[in-house]
């Protein structure tokens, strides 16, 4: 493995920590493996250790390159600098992919409390987005403000560009109210982007990977479920960027987006209010939308009113026009011709 400490910027004592695994004969011949970024929490006033290597060693565990970022803190912070300190080093991280044998595709940002802040900004505002965000009792609301007063809120800014996140924290944390999960994945879920949860029933705030050699992990002083949240993240970066094997990177089991409404063009995987909502994209499906209404059985006919969608609020919005025309039973050869259709339709 070779770790290395690379000085960004040296006035601000920003740093880059490398922790780049060997690949090649003595790894199965892996030729190239994902990497994940950590942000440390310590309200913008430090980068708690805490929170930097014991994460990275578990991701290197899992078989990610791993990189610690300490940015910029106290009087220093003033916003956009972490933002920028971020950007410089996935930049720098991207820019390297062949000599680190890096998925330059496959990054993503790990971050906990005031890095978690920094880490939604990543995900959201950043002009060099990270692949996947991993969010650990993370501030998203105007909270920031209280450790770093010109910082942004980033829930506003979550947008269909954002990357699919890993969101996890406790009910019962004092320090970092609980609605700054739970709002944020509220606007993850507006705006179609993929996201898992795990809100546990009780336990501190900064609890990082809840060793006990970081935590006090009693059982009356932490749920006995918080510690999964490490193993659950890996068995989700697995589902979002696939699994690294000797013939390279699996196919991704969990799409970025809950349908293809964020795409600048149709797709079969758009939902239904999306799709007739573009007058071009309408009038190419009315026969087949009557053909459905028409082959329903007498006792549901009644239901031709669920695809009225002058209004954008019937029955079947939002479904995917591919799961509603498998009603009518299509056939395959059919969908594929119109998905063809559709990709043609720009929605710019």
């Amino acid at each position: 493995m070779n770790t290395e400490v690379l000085t960004l910027n040296e006035e601000r004592n920003v740093t880059l920590t490398t922790y780049i695994q060997d690949c090649g004969e003595g790894f199965g011949c892996v030729a190239k493996r994902p990497a994940v970024l950590i942000l440390p929490g310590g309200a913008y006033q430090m980068c708690s250790d805490r929170e930097a290597d014991p994460v990275a060693f578990a991701y290197a565990k899992a078989g990610y390159h791993a990189f610690v970022l300490r940015y910029s803190v106290m009087d220093d912070c003033t916003w956009p600098n972490p933002l920028n300190d971020y950007e410089q080093a996935i930049t720098l991280i991207r820019s390297h992919a062949d000599t680190w044998h890096i998925y330059e595709d496959k990054i993503a940002v790990i971050g906990f409390s005031a890095g978690g802040h920094l880490a939604t900004a990543a995900a959201t505002l950043a002009q060099n987005r990270p692949n996947a965000a991993i969010l650990g009792y993370a501030v998203t609301s105007q909270h920031v403000q209280a450790c770093n007063p010109n910082a942004p809120e980033t829930i506003s800014a979550v947008d269909r560009k954002t990357p699919p996140c890993f969101v996890f924290a406790t009910r019962t944390d004092s320090m970092v109210p609980i609605n700054n999960s739970i709002d944020f994945m509220r606007a993850l879920s507006d705006n179609g982007v993929a996201f898992e949860s795990h809100i546990y029933a009780y336990g501190p705030h900064g609890f990082s990977t809840c060793e006990s050699s970081i935590q006090d992990t009693r059982p009356q002083t932490i749920c006995s479920r918080v510690p999964h949240w490490v193993e659950d993240s890996i068995g989700w970066l697995k589902d979002i960027f696939g699994e690294c094997t000797l013939e390279g990177m699996t196919d991704p089991l969990c799409p970025a987006h809950i349908n293809d409404n964020y795409l600048d063009y149709l797709t079969v995987d758009c939902t239904f209010a999306h799709v007739m909502a573009i007058p071009e994209a309408a009038t190419l499906l009315a026969p087949m939308i009557d053909a459905l209404i028409a082959g329903l059985s007498e006792q549901a006919k009644g239901m031709s009113a669920a695809f009225d969608d002058s209004n954008g609020t019937s029955m079947v919005s939002d479904m995917k026009l591919r799961d509603l025309l498998a009603y009518g039973k299509i056939s395959d050869d059919e969908l594929k011709a119109l998905d063809n259709q559709l990709r043609q339709i720009s929605v710019i």
